[in-house]
């Protein structure tokens, strides 16, 4: 067994505390390039449903709500409750359907989806009908996560227990699918309903229009809808503005207009989501005309500006530079009772940061926070802007002023600060701040380290990366688990998998235990490199070693969709 699986021993378990060593080591890599994932992964490793019968007897759940057992947290609570029903069913007996109803909706929010899955099949295995709201709940929240192929089996073998599916249900699967832009897995799921005598809507017209445009291109969405409508097949409005989107995604603003101005004649009349579509186009392309024309129709019931009307007019104003037009129709926004949020302000600041008018981005900052609009992470990446502007002192200065009108911490600030650019790519301008920040007292701890490390990942500096544990050594405050697992996961987000194992076996080497977020990383990677089958080996060995729990194996197999997995 390779390097991730003899890591561990069996007595290993995930919360072992770390020893921390001097970890000067990253100069024995010679040549980061020079690694084979093959060759990584090969170090890494070397290597029945039951039936049930029918009674009719109800059994109740142990009350995991209740927290009168204190020394049981919640997840031990629904853990118990969960494998009371597995017994029970077992047995041949039957769950109360309100408390097995209500245990499926709390292991979803619990992320035990796994679970909640295996709920609703142990309800129908024991001639439990389950409601269909929660049914639903189930198959849209698999979708949500982008998990269609679980959401389909489990409608499969619902359906095949005598309770079919309805509307509602495949329209979630329809979306699903749709949003990962598979159209021709969506038609053959409409076709496999229609068969069942089930007739598609306008909710799963629209849901195919998106998939075609998304993975074919607007025109062969137009021949959908064409084929919709020789079918007889029902559209609304939310269909076309799905094309209209489209059209408008693609650049087409001409015939965007051509088809917005068409609606009526198919009996349709735009609103305010229609014009707001096309106004988008207009305003960042620079067709102002045409914008106030359009504009100037906004006027009737369904079509009035709206909150979002606002701020495509700020926004776009603000990247052609005119900034003055833009604080005229924030002003106007709020006359008009049109609450403004961060997202109203943040255009504006950040093309004012980025031509370093230091002195307007104050007064505007001033100003949305008298209104009681809370700056945000994309307000803080703004003013970062100025950084580039070579006026770091002064983004520092700003930073600091919002800093003191905050409820947390100064440090804690500063740490949400810095998280937050290293997560939108302004790694840069985060370490410049981190500097100014430093010089008036500020002590960066392990997770400061951890986002600064993910974020040089992220841009490609990963020599700079490895040398953040160089600059932790010096400073005595030697990396921990932590750190190591941003810069392993860091790494294996932009595909350098072979690279995180390496890190990984000189973890090991220099006495540091991994945890479970280690090695789910690690699965990940391999994810990613194409290599499930292999994932799945050292998963299901890490498991049976007991380093990772049963739920994280359940969680990694919900996100990936691993296949031969034993738990």
């Amino acid at each position: 067994m390779t390097t991730v699986v003899n890591s561990v021993s069996y007595s290993t378990k995930p919360c072992l505390k770390t020893r921390r060593k001097a970890c000067g080591f990253f100069s024995q890599i010679p040549n980061l390039n020079s690694f084979s994932v093959n060759k990584g992964f090969t170090r890494v490793l070397a290597s029945n449903p039951y039936t049930i019968s029918s009674k009719d007897s109800v059994f109740a759940l142990p009350n995991w709500k209740s927290e009168k057992n204190v020394s049981k947290s919640l997840e031990h609570r629904l853990n118990d409750a969960f494998f009371h029903m597995e017994r029970m069913v077992g047995k041949g007996q039957k769950p109360d359907v309100i408390q097995a109803t209500n245990l499926l909706y709390d292991l979803c929010k619990a992320n035990k989806t796994k679970k909640a899955i295996r709920v609703m099949e142990m309800m129908v295995d024991s001639g439990v009908m389950p409601n269909a709201a929660s049914y639903n709940f189930l198959v849209n929240l698999l979708c949500k996560r982008g998990n269609i192929g679980h959401a389909m089996q489990l409608v499969g073998k619902i359906e095949d227990h005598g309770y079919p599916a309805d509307m509602v249900t495949y329209n979630s699967l329809v979306r699903g699918i749709s949003t990962h832009g598979n159209l021709k897995q969506g038609l053959q799921l409409v076709d496999r309903f229609m068969q069942k005598g089930l007739v598609p809507n306008s909710f799963t017209h629209s849901f195919l229009l998106e998939a075609a445009y998304k993975e074919k291109g607007v025109d062969e969405a137009m021949k959908l809808l064409d084929e919709i409508i020789a079918r007889g097949g029902k559209l609304d409005l939310v269909s076309y503005n799905v094309l209209l989107t489209g059209l408008c995604k693609e650049g087409r603003t001409n015939e965007a207009i051509r088809f917005f101005r068409d609606l009526p004649s198919k009996g349709l009349d735009p609103n305010v989501v229609s014009y707001n579509i096309l106004l988008r186009n207009l305003c960042y392309e620079g067709r102002w005309e045409e914008a106030n024309e359009l504009l100037a129709e906004m006027d009737g019931e369904g079509r009035s500006p709206s909150f979002v009307t606002y701020n495509i007019l700020i926004g776009s104003l603000a990247f052609h530079g005119r900034v003055e037009h833009a604080l005229q129709v924030l002003d106007e926004m709020i006359r008009g009772k049109v609450k403004a949020t961060a997202a109203s302000y943040n255009h504006i600041i950040a093309r004012l940061c980025e031509e370093g008018k230091v002195d307007l981005v104050v007064k505007c900052l001033e100003e949305m926070i008298h209104r009681h609009c809370k700056p945000n992470e994309v307000t803080y990446n703004a003013i970062a802007a100025l950084c580039g502007q070579g006026k770091v002192q002064e983004a520092f200065s700003i930073i600091q002023s919002l800093g003191n009108k905050q409820n947390a911490t100064t440090h804690d600030f500063y740490k949400s600060v810095l998280s937050s650019m290293c997560r939108k790519g302004n790694t840069y301008s985060a370490f410049k701040l981190l500097y100014e920040m430093t010089e008036v007292g500020f002590a960066p701890d392990s997770n400061t380290y951890s986002f600064l490390i993910r974020g040089l990942c992220l841009e490609g500096l990963l020599d700079v990366a490895m040398e953040i544990f160089m600059i932790m050594e010096e400073n005595k405050q030697g990396p921990n688990v932590d750190n190591f697992n941003a810069l392993i996961l860091g790494l294996c987000k932009v595909q350098r998998t072979d690279l995180a194992l390496k890190v990984f076996e000189m973890m090991i080497e220099k006495g540091y235990v991994p945890n479970e977020t280690t090695y789910s990383i690690l699965v990940g990677g391999m994810v990613h490199e194409q290599e499930s089958k292999l994932a799945a080996e050292v998963l299901n060995e890490l498991y049976r070693r007991e380093v990772v729990s049963q739920h994280t194996v359940e969680r990694l197999d919900m996100q990936y969709n691993l296949e031969g997995l034993s738990v």
